[in-house]
Order: structure tokens, then sequence, then C-alpha cells
């Protein structure tokens, strides 16, 4: 019966995946029409934890809700009555954050809401001639409702339904998105593995009387394994999996030479693969130095070569954090580094109400016995 069980998980999930595939095929065509995408607050890392591993998809089974509705296959009864709160100061004034909660159903599964925003700060409102009228503002806001189950010990799928509100000066915008994951964990590997289909969705209501945009869609692989004999776990991301040309071309890249007829093109075959072969690639390692801090690191080499200025030495491409867990708390702090001066810090929060409530119960009971 297990191996009939099994035999039949398998053919529904690959079943589940051919719709996923066709369905994001046809839209990554449209999407991808004119190079533009709209509501980029989709894109932003908000736990400081994918922050410090380079801002990728994160494949992890474990109790930290800051992840799941990053990937929402693994949104599970291990974040029951959890709550996730995420700050991040951003370039200039530009600041934003989300709050998180995760509970669990036994009939129709685990499930998480999350409410993001972004603040870009104030601007100065003027006539044609430059006469001030006073300031507005801009904001974006996206309400997230994420839904994930365990098919059997091994496979988990999920997903997340993202209401997206934008909002810039008189102007507003309106949308809808999905995000669709599969993922396969092994307890005795230690190995987990996802899937992720990001951002399928349009706009419903676009700022100006103009052409329905979509958001930026994206398909992404994440693995991860704890080794067995060190306290270290090592992580693998690969995002942009739908276009494999990654490069801007641009006349300050020292990796392009210029010929007098075709322009700036890369020395060779084999450099132009190498550089967008490692852009689709995030590497991150955690280091556990003792059982309740995390320490964390990460290269991202498209965003270095996003981010490089040849004639500046910088950290563009490296992030790194550190997370502190004390009973059912999580503090995390993270930098990320895009170029010479843009080094966003990012805070999270996190805990569990039902460990937090017994911790509070067991304290008073030692108290009283104490008194007593």
């Amino acid at each position: 019966m297990k191996r009939v069980f099994l035999y039949l998980c398998i053919v529904n999930m690959r079943k589940i995946c051919i719709v996923i595939v066709i369905v994001c095929v046809t839209l990554t065509v449209s999407a991808q029409t004119g190079g533009r995408h709209v509501y980029g607050l989709l894109d932003f890392s908000y736990s400081s934890r994918i922050a410090a591993l380079g801002g990728g998809l994160i494949s992890v089974y474990d109790d930290d809700a800051s992840l799941i509705i990053s990937n929402p296959s693994y949104i599970s009864e291990k974040h029951h009555n959890s709550l996730s709160l995420h700050f991040t100061d951003f370039f200039n004034n530009v600041n934003y954050g989300s709050a998180l909660y995760s509970r669990t159903f036994k009939k129709s599964g685990s499930f998480a809401v999350e409410m993001r925003y972004v603040g870009y700060g104030k601007f100065i409102e003027t006539d044609e001639y430059g006469q001030e009228l006073g300031t507005f503002g801009a904001n974006d806001y996206a309400l997230t409702i994420g839904w994930g189950r365990w098919l059997n010990e091994h496979f988990s799928i999920g997903a997340n339904l993202k209401t997206i509100l934008s909002s810039y000066e008189s102007y507003t915008s309106f949308g809808i998105a999905a995000d669709v994951a599969g993922s396969f964990y092994s307890e005795k590997n230690r190995l987990s593995l996802t899937l992720l289909f990001k951002n399928i969705g349009s706009e419903l209501k676009p700022f100006t009387e103009r052409k329905l945009q979509r958001p930026g869609f994206d398909i992404q692989l994440a693995l991860s394994q704890r080794l067995e004999h060190l306290p270290v776990r090592y992580h693998i991301s690969f995002h942009s999996l739908y276009k494999w040309n990654m490069k801007y071309v641009g006349a300050d890249d020292p990796l392009l030479q210029q010929d007098a007829l075709e322009g700036y093109k890369y020395p060779s075959k084999t450099a132009q693969f190498f550089d967008n072969f490692f852009r689709h690639l995030i590497f991150g390692i955690e280091i556990e130095p003792v059982k309740y801090v995390s320490l964390m690191f990460a290269y991202n080499h498209d965003r270095l070569q996003n981010g490089k200025i040849p004639q500046k030495k910088s950290m563009a491409g490296f992030s790194y954090g550190f997370s502190i867990n004390i009973y059912s708390m999580r503090i995390g702090f993270s930098r990320a580094h895009y170029s010479v001066g843009a080094t966003p810090n990012y805070f999270t929060f996190s805990f569990n109400i039902n460990e937090l409530n017994q911790l509070t119960k067991d304290h008073k009971k030692k108290k009283l016995e104490r008194l007593n």
C-alpha cells in the first residue's frame, strides 16, 4: 500500500508540474514582451536570513517562519502560531518591511498571511515654472496568503496568492500574482530541494491608460544540505531559469572587448558561457559555531556584475549576517552589498506565540515554587 501511495503521489506531482510548466511558459512569453515589469516589491528580500544568503530562493525546512512566504511549499505545522517581523533600511530614504503570521488547520493544511509595504519617501511637487506646491508620497503594498501541504514524508507543495497596490502621488495600480512551489526533503540525508514558479500574474488596473504589464516572472531552483559531521549548511540557488542571456552589454565592462565594426563583445565564447552560467547562481553557507548562533555568508555573481564599478573596489555581490535563537525567539541581522555605498541593512524578529506562552507559564510556575 505504501508503494502504491508513493506511486500515486509521484504521478500527481508529475501532472501538476506539467500544468505549471505550460502555464508559466505561456505567461513568460507575454511577460517578456518589451522587457518591462511592475511591482518590484515582490522581488525584494524581506527576511534577514534570505538577504544574508544572497537574496535568492532558500530551500530549508526548519522552524524559521521568516522563510515560508518565499517558499510556500514549506509552510507547515512547524510554524503554527508563529509571527515574523521584518524591516529593511534600504537606499537613501527608502524603507520597507513586512509582518507575517502562520497557522495550521488539520483538514485544510497550513497557511501564512503576510503584509508588505515599501515607502519611497517624500517628494516635492512643483508646477511647470518650478514653484513648490507641496509634497507627495509613493508607496507599494502587497497582501499575500500562502498555503502549504505535505503529500508524504518527502514531497510537499505550496502556493501564494498576492494582491498588490501601488500608489504614486495621484496614480494607482492594482494587480494580482501567484507563486507555485514543490519541494523534496530527506531527513536522513539532511537534503532539501525546491522548484519555484514566481510572480505569475498581471496588473488589473494600470497607472494610466496603457497596456497591462506583468510582475517580474521567474523560475528558481534551490538546493541545501546540512553536513553530517560539521555544523555547516551549504546553499545553491538558481534564478532566471527561463532565460539564458543575463548580460547587459555596456562599454564600461572590463570583460568585454571593443570591435571597430561589431561594437562591444566577449573576448571568447567560453568567457560568455561562464559569465552567463554563474550569473544564474547564488552560493551561500551557514555556520553554527555554538547552539544558538548562526553565521551566514553568500556570493551573488549577477549582483556583482551589475553593481561593480571598475574604477573602485567594493564588496558588490557579497552578503553576510547572523541570527540568534533564544528559546522561541529568533533575532536576525544582515547586510547586502549591491555597489559602492549601496549596502542596505536587514532586521528580522520572529517568535512562536505558543512556545512563548509556555515559556512564560513555566517561568511563573518556577517562581511560585520558589516562593512556597
